[in-house]
């Protein structure tokens, strides 16, 4: 919610809150911060991160899978026994608390 809620702030700013210009920035920012850092804005106030099953952070290539499926919204709502929603499970990474 706080990263969508940022992205609809920036889109309001610049694109007149059009949707899919606040989608876009929300992929942008994911595949970005995600991909280098491991965690995002929200991730990073509720000192979470994004983690290859190995430990690692997610890296480019799991973030790029990670978002695109996150930016479809089914695969983020069904998630499975240990908690992890699908677009976590087809990028294998997870989300843990720093």
């Amino acid at each position: 919610m706080i990263d969508w809620a940022l992205c609809a702030v920036i889109s309001a700013a610049f694109f007149n809150y059009n949707g899919f210009a606040t989608l876009g920035i929300f992929a942008l920012e994911q595949i970005l911060l995600v991909g280098t850092l491991g965690y995002s804005i929200g991730h990073r106030v509720l000192r979470l991160q994004v983690q290859s099953l190995s430990g690692a952070p997610a890296g480019l290539g799991p973030a790029i899978v990670r978002t695109l499926l996150l930016c479809l919204v089914i695969p983020a709502v069904v998630f499975d026994e240990d908690q992890r929603g699908l677009h976590d499970r087809a990028a294998r990474t997870i989300i843990v608390r720093r």
